[in-house]
C-alpha cells in the first residue's frame, strides 16, 4: 500500500467513526439506494458506508441489482451477456423488473421489518435512467410497472454518484458487460436522466460529485446522510 493510499484509508476511517454515532440513530430501518453512471466509484463508497454502518453495531443488509437472489443472479447473467445484443429494451426493463420483485420480498422487505438498515446497489432510479432516459421507454410506464414489482416499498433516499463521461471511462478498465458496452451519446443521456430525477424529486435524492477523491465523497456522503435521514 502506498503512503498516498494509506492516508486515504486514514481518513475514511476517521469520518467513519466520526458518524459512528449518528448511524445507531439515523440508519436502523431505513432503505437507501446507491446509483449511478457506470464508473460513477459508487461501489466503493458502497462498502465503506456498509462497513461503516456494521461498525457503529447497525446492522446492515447489502444488495445488489439486478441479482440479490438466487433467481435474481439467474436473471442478472442474462441481462449483462454481451452475446445478447438483441435484447429490446422493453424486455431489459422487464427482466430488470422481474429480479427486483423478487429481492424486494425475499430480502429487502424482511430486513426492514426487522429493523436492519438496507443498502441496495441500484433500483428503480437505474431504470429510469437507462432503459428510460437512455433508452426511450415512458418514465410513467417504467413507474407503473415498477409500483406493481416493489409492491410500493420505494426507497427512503437514493444517493446519485454524479460522475463525467470522460471520468467515467478512465475507471473501468476492466472488461465490460452488455450494459456498459453501450456508446458515449447512450450513457451521456443516462447520466442527464439521474440528474433529472433527482431535481424532481430533491427531497428523495442526494447527489454527490463522484470525481472527487473518494476520501471526500465518503465525507460529503456522511454530512448528506445526516441531513436528509436525520
Amino acid at each position: 500500500m502506498t503512503a498516498h493510499a494509506s492516508g486515504i484509508d486514514a481518513r475514511l476511517a476517521s469520518f467513519a467513526m466520526s458518524a459512528s454515532a449518528e448511524w445507531k440513530s439515523i440508519l436502523p430501518g431505513k432503505f437507501v439506494v446507491f446509483d449511478g453512471p457506470d464508473g460513477s466509484g459508487k461501489s466503493t463508497q458502497f462498502r465503506q458506508l456498509a462497513s461503516s454502518a456494521r461498525a457503529a453495531g447497525v446492522e446492515t443488509v447489502e444488495v445488489r441489482e439486478p441479482g440479490g437472489t438466487a433467481i435474481g443472479e439467474r436473471i442478472r447473467e442474462v441481462l449483462l451477456d454481451p452475446l445478447h445484443s438483441e435484447m429490446v429494451t422493453r424486455c431489459e426493463m422487464l427482466l430488470y423488473m422481474a429480479s427486483r420483485a423478487q429481492l424486494v420480498e425475499e430480502r429487502i422487505v424482511p430486513a426492514l421489518a426487522r429493523g436492519a438498515f438496507v443498502l441496495a446497489d441500484r433500483f428503480i432510479s437505474s431504470t429510469l435512467a437507462y432503459q428510460g432516459s437512455a433508452g426511450g421507454l415512458d418514465r410513467q410506464d417504467i413507474l407503473t410497472v415498477g409500483g406493481v414489482a416493489i409492491g410500493g416499498r420505494w426507497p427512503d433516499l437514493v444517493v446519485i454518484f454524479d460522475v463525467d463521461s470522460e471520468t467515467a471511462q478512465r475507471r473501468m478498465s476492466r472488461s465490460l458487460d452488455r450494459m456498459e458496452q453501450k456508446d458515449a451519446a447512450y450513457h451521456a443521456r443516462v447520466r442527464a436522466g439521474y440528474l433529472e430525477q433527482a431535481s424532481a424529486q430533491p427531497d428523495r435524492y442526494l447527489v454527490l460529485d463522484s470525481t472527487k477523491e473518494p476520501e471526500d465523497v465518503f465525507e460529503a456522503l456522511v454530512t448528506g446522510l445526516a441531513h436528509k435521514l436525520g
